[in-house]
């Protein structure tokens, strides 16, 4: 199975984890794209009363555009499930996201989910994280300071560009700026050091978030957070 194939099995196989009148919180990216796609049809074959939260602009318009009902964060009480991708996973469920440059609104859409499922295909696995670089959002005005802040941590930054000349913004209108996490050992203190600099809005790490992860593999695989006692 290639990439697609496996995208498209894992959100198959997610669509089971889903139930009627539930709220349920949609991703961003190409892998939650075939979820969305899968979660319309299910929703419209069965006659579900579904209510969904976009974790962005793009897929709050494809949502509607298959006539799902989408509401705002702060119009909803609670959110049972949020599905979506991640750029890379480690073995224990943590990840880092943000390809799409939709990571403050993704985290901000997890962290107020009771579970958090992301598909993946077997390239997004990942021994320890670093492979991918992570995003971090930044407010425009002083972005060239933080910038220089995260070249004196040795975090080796680079805006991210929308095209030669222009740098990418989110919807909120902040900018990204990539940074190499290969030679950092304690992630966990790297996201409390990165949160802590004035004008950064939020970052891509996502720590102790996840609860299910499917890989779209045949046959598929699942990976599970264990509960605390």
């Amino acid at each position: 199975m290639n990439q697609n194939e496996q995208k498209q099995h894992a959100a198959q196989v997610a669509l089971a984890r889903i139930q009627d009148h539930m709220t349920v919180g949609l991703g961003t990216g190409s892998t939650a794209a075939y979820f969305i796609k899968a979660l319309s049809k299910r929703v419209h074959e069965e006659d579900w009363q579904l209510t969904t939260v976009a974790t962005s602009k793009e897929s709050a318009e494809l949502a509607r555009s298959l006539g799902l009902r989408v509401q705002d964060i702060d119009d909803v009480a609670a959110i049972d499930v949020t599905v979506d991708g991640a750029d890379e996973v480690d073995p224990n469920l943590d990840g880092i996201k943000g390809g799409g440059a939709a990571l403050l609104f993704e985290k901000v859409v997890a962290l107020r989910s009771k579970k958090n499922i992301w598909l993946v295909d077997e390239s997004k696995l990942s021994p320890r994280l670093g492979s991918f670089l992570l995003p971090i959002e930044v407010i425009e005005f002083g972005a060239q300071q933080v910038y220089r802040t995260l070249v004196h941590m040795n975090l080796h930054p680079r805006f991210r560009m929308k095209n030669e000349g222009e740098r990418r913004y989110t919807d909120s209108g902040h900018q990204i700026i990539d940074v190499d996490l290969s030679q950092q050992n304690d992630l966990p203190a790297l996201a409390r050091q990165l949160k802590a600099i004035t004008g950064v809005v939020e970052h891509g790490l996502f720590l102790g978030i996840c609860d299910e992860v499917i890989i779209g593999s045949q046959p598929i695989k699942t990976l599970t957070r264990p509960r605390e006692d």
